[in-house]
């Protein structure tokens, strides 16, 4: 095979797969040299949270929120400085690991992530927040997790709506980066096995092989640049305040079948990946046979504020193999809120 020249940065995170979360984190704060960590979680897990903070005697904070906003973020600051924290633990989902990163980004403080969805985040050095005015994101080192602890046990009762939207989250990630600007050979490797092994473990409950494939995909987010699937669901959560992961399920197919044309290679690799004749196609199958939504209609989108969306949507240029045209954007969002069957 002839290679073009490529650039591969490896990032940084120390990875621990398939053990107990709860032993493993009283060594790693340790080695971390965290004394009084700030315990993170949403919610759902605050009683997984609360045994981890009576393990290590430090303070637990239950309150993350989706999209990370950040006058939520400032709280959470004032209760951290408070206690004289010095490291974080972030038990949950997107929005319990995302809190964390922020404020690691403020703190500059060692942090170790026990991811409880397929999302991914916990494998990249970047931060969405969300404001009054919408989602931004950044990348800094002072993001990049330095522990992520993989245990398989703690997705075993994950509700299987979540388990398929979260999965599919994770496929974006590597779909993007197969035809990312700054691809290269390594990230294409772990994309096409991070999305053969989703595939082929969602169907059947295979939390072990599916946290495995959300690893690779999650590395793959954090190694290369995304594009217009990753901008139109930023757009979508942080503007109007749909659900993360459920919105990557439904914009997927399209922003796939949107980019087709100009990505054959990266095509081909979601093909053999899916054993399908279309990889659009084989992304629109896999989130209906799971039974995740297919249309922003389901969501709660209105039809209204579709010309809104494409206009956000493409106001600033990105990089993108397919150009960007404000019509071809809105024709996407009109499939996707109708759920319609891609076509390439």
């Amino acid at each position: 095979m002839d290679f073009k020249s490529f650039t591969y940065q490896g990032l940084p995170s120390r990875v621990l797969f398939g053990v107990d979360h709860l032993a493993v984190a009283k060594v790693e704060a340790q080695r971390l040299g965290i004394t009084q960590p700030m315990v993170i979680t949403g919610q759902q897990q605050s009683m997984l949270g609360s045994a981890i903070n009576s393990m290590l005697g430090g303070s637990h904070w239950d309150g993350a929120k989706m999209h990370t906003p950040i006058v939520e973020t400032e709280r959470a600051l004032s209760f951290y400085q408070d206690r004289k924290s010095d490291g974080i633990i972030s038990l949950g989902g997107g929005s319990a690991i995302g809190l964390g990163k922020a404020l690691a980004f403020r703190t500059d403080c060692p942090q170790l992530v026990i991811p409880t969805s397929y999302a991914g985040s916990e494998m990249t050095n970047i931060l969405g927040e969300t404001s009054e005015s919408g989602k931004t994101t950044k990348r800094d080192v002072k993001i990049q997790p330095e522990t992520v602890i993989y245990d398989p046990a703690l997705l075993a009762t994950l509700p299987a709506k979540f388990a398929a939207t979260s999965g599919i989250n994770a496929i974006a990630h590597a779909v993007e980066g197969l035809y990312a600007v700054d691809g290269n050979p390594i990230v294409t490797l772990m994309a096409e096995e991070g999305i053969r092994a989703l595939a082929a473990a969602l169907p059947k409950n295979d939390y072990k092989q599916a946290l495995y494939g959300s690893w690779l995909c999650g590395t793959v987010l954090g190694s290369v640049s995304m594009a217009l699937h990753h901008k139109l669901c930023h757009v979508l959560g942080g503007t109007f305040n749909l659900p993360h992961a459920e919105t990557h399920a439904v914009i997927l197919p399209h922003a796939t079948a949107f980019n087709a044309p100009s990505a054959p290679l990266a095509m081909a690799h979601i093909q053999l990946a899916l054993n399908t004749n279309s990889a659009p196609q084989g992304l629109f199958e896999l989130a209906r046979g799971l039974g995740a939504p297919t249309s922003l209609q389901s969501l709660g989108m209105l039809e209204t504020d579709l010309d809104n969306a494409a206009d956000i949507a493409s106001s600033n240029p990105y990089p993108n193999p397919q150009p960007l045209t404000r019509k071809g954007i809105r024709d996407l969002l009109d499939d996707a809120f109708h759920g319609r069957r891609p076509n390439e």
